[in-house]
């Protein structure tokens, strides 16, 4: 089965069980209450590690660096809040992880490594012999 498919299925699954525990147990009205807060926290402060991050990348520029990390993390502070939207609280808990400066260089320092553990596995070349051959040599190509 596609793994996007399955996410489109598995995500609202745990959103709507997580709903009907945290629901019957402080209330409905506090649960809605709570997503919305939730929401506007996680916007708000999307918006002001996005101005943060935008921020650091001009500065990157200004020292004719390349971004790399400020540009990985706008998409990701970008990605957090759209997770914050979502209705729901799987989603607010990994919104507001990718938020925060700390546990998003944890998880971009370990999917780093996953990365290069990968590429230092995989073989870039094929081994082999050449020769050169002069433009008056009778041998044919």
């Amino acid at each position: 089965m596609n793994s996007i498919l399955l996410l489109i299925i598995i995500i609202p699954a745990i959103e709507i069980f997580l709903f009907i525990k945290i629901g019957s147990q402080i209330g409905a009205i506090t649960t809605i209450l709570l997503i919305l807060i939730t929401a506007i926290v996680g916007v708000y402060y999307a918006k002001y590690e996005g101005l943060n991050t935008l921020k650091a990348g001009f500065i990157q520029l200004s020292k004719n660096e390349t971004p790399a990390y400020e540009m990985i993390s706008g998409a990701a502070i970008a990605f957090a809040a759209l997770l914050l939207i979502i209705p729901g609280f799987a989603t607010d808990v990994l919104g507001f992880l990718l938020i925060f400066p700390i546990t998003r260089k944890f998880i971009f320092s370990k999917i780093d490594l996953k990365i290069r553990k990968k590429k230092s596995q995989k073989n870039d070349f094929i081994e082999g012999e050449f020769e050169d051959i002069e433009s008056d040599d009778d041998r044919k190509i």
